[in-house]
């Protein structure tokens, strides 16, 4: 979609088609386009309009209610910040005092959108011409906030220091004009890659103190930089961004996981985490406790299995896996906990021969630290469920003392 299309969609014919369509349905959506196109309407206006529906429709996960007035691209979709993550980072600059956000770089503008909703003045840039008109339209209820066409690179940032602005960039992770086999912009996660580059964003926090970057969850540990932190954050279990904070939007220096679901955020920090020279792993199975807890993946991301191992009371199966064991019931709002059924060396023959034996003919498969194909485990474990009448199982299937094991375990 170019910009004139963007301009077209966002006033006078185009935005009252837009306002007029019903909730999308895929089943009849050609119909209505022919329809709409038989009453007279543009069919470049139709096309672009049940577009916008169909992508409104997906972002209700990520914008709620306010994806009805809204406008987006298909990748700008895919990388925006759900809001309720935008309004975590915009509570920064406010809790810091930022009387002016930079977003260098601003996408859809969800991030400016929760600035602004705190009464933060946002000037916001995109390089593409497209996507800063789409940023504009869904920030035009907050007068604050400014939007241009602008490379994040070309920003003068000079007058920044000391002025209480902050920066806010979110580099773009996907290579322009090379779509995956699902038709999606291909993803990038190396930090060379991004645009603008890992050398820019620190360049920008070197220019301004209160600087923040939504990076990649896949962000090495090592490419932290000293004084910082490092925050990785899962939403319902997913791991959706590393956030990275200079200056006075640092709450806790280091690597810290933020678990985040609808109704509560739980934070961990490194200072929660016991070092794991004090707990190396298990020799063997026989050291398990009855509990096996899991994690959060923004926990297991951000290496701090450690605060769950303090946390429990517990060890560690092998160093990296994540899974912790612990003789004690504990309960954490970030890690999942198992009660161990049974424990034995990964073997085909002696797992087949055991789920038999107890009644069961399908199962769950949870892996960490091997390399087995869950789906071709399954059918060599013949575990069909087909009409048998028998019980599911849940397996991890993990590494202790240096060789591989199955664990049956059950929901606490």
């Amino acid at each position: 979609m170019d910009a004139a299309l963007v301009d077209r969609l966002s006033r006078g014919e185009g935005w009252a088609l837009l306002s007029a369509l019903p909730p999308y349905d895929e089943a009849t959506s050609l119909s209505l386009q022919e329809s709409l196109r038989g009453a007279g309407f543009d069919a470049e206006l139709v096309a672009a309009a049940m577009t916008q529906s169909r992508l409104r429709a997906r972002a209700v996960e990520k914008f709620g209610d306010f994806a009805a007035g809204m406008l987006f691209t298909p990748d700008g979709l895919e990388q925006a910040t759900r809001l309720p993550i935008a309004a975590r980072h915009a509570q920064r600059y406010a809790a810091a005092g930022v009387s002016l956000v930079h977003d260098l770089g601003c996408g859809l503008g969800s991030d400016a959108m929760a600035l602004s909703s705190l009464e933060i003045p946002v000037d916001a840039v995109d390089a593409d011409l497209a996507t800063s008109r789409v940023a504009a339209v869904n920030l035009r209820h907050w007068p604050s906030a400014r939007v241009s066409c602008e490379r994040a690179e070309d920003v003068d940032l000079t007058g920044a220091r000391g002025s209480g602005a902050g920066a806010w960039l979110d580099p773009a992770r996907r290579v322009s004009g090379v779509a995956d086999a699902r038709g999606r912009t291909k993803r990038v996660f190396s930090l060379d890659a991004i645009s603008p580059s890992w050398d820019h964003v620190q360049h920008v926090a070197q220019q301004v103190p209160a600087t923040g970057a939504k990076l990649s969850p896949s962000m090495p540990h090592g490419a932290v930089p000293a004084g910082t932190e490092a925050q990785w954050t899962s939403w319902h279990g997913e791991v959706l961004e590393c956030a990275v904070w200079w200056g006075p939007l640092v709450t806790t220096v280091g690597r810290t996981a933020a678990v985040c679901t609808a109704t509560s955020t739980s934070v961990v920090t490194q200072a929660d985490a016991r070092p794991a020279l004090d707990h190396p792993g298990l020799a063997s199975v026989h050291d398990l406790g009855e509990w096996l807890y899991e994690p959060d993946r923004a926990v297991i991301r951000a290496g701090l299995t450690g605060a769950l191992v303090a946390a429990v009371d517990g060890a560690e199966l092998a160093t990296g896996v994540g899974y912790v064991t612990a003789s004690g019931a504990h309960e954490l709002p970030w890690a999942r906990r198992y009660r161990i059924v049974e424990a034995m060396p990964l073997s085909t023959k002696r797992l087949a021969r055991w789920l038999r034996d107890q009644g069961h003919d399908r199962v769950t498969i949870k892996k960490r630290g091997v390399t087995l194909d869950a789906d071709v485990l399954r059918r060599q474990l013949k575990m069909t469920g087909r009409g048998k009448g028998g019980s599911e199982a849940t397996l991890v299937l993990t590494r202790i003392g240096g060789g591989q094991v199955a664990l049956v375990v059950s929901a606490a």
